[in-house]
C-alpha cells in the first residue's frame, strides 16, 4: 500500500523516486542482496495504491512475517507492505493477474474535507451523474482503447476488456466512485476514462458518444486525462492455485 503523492510512480526511472526504488531498497537492507521486483502495473505519478502486488526471488531463508516485519521498518510511513507471502517459483505479478479494480475519486460538495483532499479530485459546478453513469455503461465490454489511452502507449495491442464499469456515491453524497475493473489497463487508460466521464457530467459531450470515440482510436477524440491524485489501486485478483 502507498500514498503516491510524493512519489513519480511505481516503475524505477531516473527522473525521481518511485516506489519501486524504494521497496528494493528496503528488501535489499533486509536481505543482503540486489533484489529487483515485479510489479502487477504501473501506477502513474501521484496515483495511490491499496492493493499493489510484487514478487521478486532470494536466496535469504527469512520467514514472510519477519520479512514483513524487518522491510517495514525501512520504508517511509507512506508506503507499507501489508502481507508477504511464499509462491511458486514461475508466479508473476504481472502476468498472472486475472482482474484489477482501480477506483477513482471526485469530490462533488463545495467543500471538501481535508481528510478526504489527498485523494479526491474536487469537482466544481455540478455533475449530472445519470448522464455519467450511463457513459460508463459504454465502456464495458472489449474494445480497442487507443481513444483512452497515452499517445506515446508502446503495447502490441490496445484491446482491454472491461468487466465492470459503475459510478456511485461513497461514504456519503459528497464523494463519487467511478469503479473500473478489468484484466489490464493501459497507460493513462483509467483517468482518461474518468476524465472523459466528467466532459459527460458537465454536458460536454453526450453518452452516445462514447461508442464513437471508441471507434475513433484517436487520443484527441476522448476527454482530458483526469488528475492522478484522485485514482487508486485497490486490488489485483489471481487465480486461486497462484
Amino acid at each position: 500500500q502507498y500514498l503516491g503523492t510524493r512519489y513519480r510512480g511505481w516503475q524505477s526511472q531516473p527522473s525521481g523516486q518511485t516506489i519501486q526504488d524504494i521497496l528494493q531498497e528496503a528488501l535489499g537492507n533486509v536481505l543482503g542482496e540486489a533484489i529487483q521486483v515485479v510489479g502487477s502495473g504501473r501506477t502513474d505519478a501521484g496515483v495511490h495504491a491499496r492493493g499493489q502486488v510484487a514478487n521478486f526471488l532470494t536466496g535469504n531463508p527469512l520467514a514472510p512475517g519477519r520479512l514483513r516485519r524487518a522491510v517495514n521498518s525501512f520504508l517511509p510511513p507512506d508506503i507499507r507492505v501489508h502481507e508477504v507471502e511464499e509462491v511458486a517459483a514461475e508466479f508473476h505479478a504481472c502476468r498472472d493477474a486475472i482482474a484489477k479494480l482501480y477506483v477513482y475519486r471526485m469530490g462533488i460538495d463545495e467543500v471538501l474535507s481535508p481528510f478526504q483532499e489527498p485523494f479526491v479530485h474536487q469537482i466544481r459546478g455540478g455533475l449530472v451523474i445519470p448522464l455519467m453513469r450511463r457513459a460508463a455503461r459504454e465502456y464495458l465490454g472489449e474494445h480497442d482503447f487507443t481513444s483512452f489511452c497515452a499517445a506515446e502507449t508502446r503495447v502490441r495491442s490496445r484491446v482491454r476488456k472491461i468487466c465492470e464499469s459503475s459510478l456511485d456515491t461513497e461514504n456519503g453524497p459528497g464523494i463519487l466512485a467511478y469503479r473500473v475493473v478489468a484484466g489490464g489497463f493501459l497507460q493513462h487508460m483509467v483517468r482518461t476514462l474518468a476524465g472523459t466521464l466528467i466532459e459527460v457530467g458537465k454536458g460536454r459531450l453526450e453518452p452516445e458518444a462514447i461508442p464513437e470515440i471508441l471507434a475513433k482510436r484517436d487520443r484527441r477524440s476522448a476527454g482530458p486525462c483526469a488528475p492522478a491524485k484522485g485514482l487508486t489501486l485497490e486490488w489485483v485478483h489471481y487465480q486461486e492455485n497462484r
